[in-house]
């Protein structure tokens, strides 16, 4: 069908051992105010004032939709699978919605990725991070930017600043201003798609056929309460997959509560060993993750890594 796209199957992802061509992904149309958007929640339960907070920031811009059960909770999800399914893949599939914002993170998108196998999805912007990063890989496979920024709950409470930077992502045919880090862990440049997001996520899909393609690519990463241990683990993960092997360089986001308590070493200790041990060009310390601060970047667009200045840099627009 004309202005929709399939997500490859199943089958077609384990069909062929030759990895994907070093691309961009295909710009969604551009926002205008006024537009109608769905706020969806795949994955986890939301606390209520929170996400009425990001919802007023959304609906004060666009004209939001949603599904009458999206409060809906069954023990740490946002009511059954076939709830949350039925609620995405509809905003997904509608021409008329022009972006998806999600309600939370947490648990249960990775739930719903087989189901979403063959559903028809009409090229938009879909916002979300965390747990969300299960969609993104999705949309990535499929061709597809998406933008990895605040969920609902945490819209409310980030600064007005990052709001108009979300907005102008959504409406702009310009690429994206670029960002910031605090460290470099290891110097030089790097160029090309940027992929990844919630590490816990990423190493989730590994194995599976919904992984995201890493060839030449620049790869982002950010955490929420894991122990540094668990950080090692999961990055010698990405490893032994041959992840970093396949990778130009890495941008790390903010690693929040990441702490061992008593520890007479910090989770940045262990990221920047881990990061100089791959000789890859890395940046630490960009405000984008679970920190005080979350700008929205967009997954799947051409990126320039400068490490040694700290910069990241948006060659591609989002929108078209």
């Amino acid at each position: 069908m004309q202005g929709r796209v399939w997500v490859p199957s199943i089958l077609g992802f384990y069909a062929t051992t030759q990895p994907m061509p070093e691309a961009s992904c295909r710009p969604y149309p551009a926002l205008r105010p006024g537009d109608r958007v769905a706020v969806v929640a795949p994955s986890g339960p939301f606390e209520q004032a929170a996400f009425d907070a990001g919802l007023a920031a959304v609906s004060n811009r666009y004209h939001v939709e949603l599904d009458p059960g999206i409060a809906a909770r069954w023990r740490y999800l946002a009511g059954d699978d076939a709830r949350r399914l039925a609620e995405l893949a509809a905003a997904l599939a509608d021409p008329q919605i022009k972006a998806v914002f999600c309600a939370r993170g947490g648990y249960g998108a990775l739930r719903l990725l087989a189901h979403l196998e063959g559903a028809p999805i009409t090229p938009k912007a879909l916002v979300g991070f965390s747990d969300i990063c299960a969609l993104h890989a999705v949309l990535g496979r499929a061709g597809l930017v998406s933008v990895h920024g605040p969920v609902l709950t945490q819209l409310g409470a980030l600064p007005t600043a990052t709001h108009e930077r979300l907005f102008t992502l959504l409406e702009s045919s310009l690429p994206a201003q670029p960002l910031h880090g605090g460290s470099t862990f290891v110097g030089g440049t790097a160029e090309g798609p940027l992929v990844g997001g919630n590490l816990a996520t990423l190493t989730a899909l590994l194995g599976t056929p919904y992984s995201p393609c890493f060839d030449g690519a620049v790869l982002l990463l950010e955490e929420v309460g894991e122990r540094p241990y668990r950080l090692d683990r999961m990055w010698t993960q990405l490893a032994l997959a041959g992840v970093l092997r396949r990778i130009r360089g890495i941008v790390l986001g903010s690693f929040t509560r990441c702490e061992e308590r008593d520890a007479d070493f910090t989770s940045i200790d262990v990221l920047r060993d881990l990061a100089i041990a791959t000789g890859l060009p890395c940046a630490a310390g960009f405000p984008i993750g679970h920190g005080e601060l979350n700008e929205p970047v967009p997954l799947g667009v051409r990126v320039r890594l400068d490490a040694s200045q700290r910069s990241l840099r948006f060659l591609e627009s989002a929108a078209r």
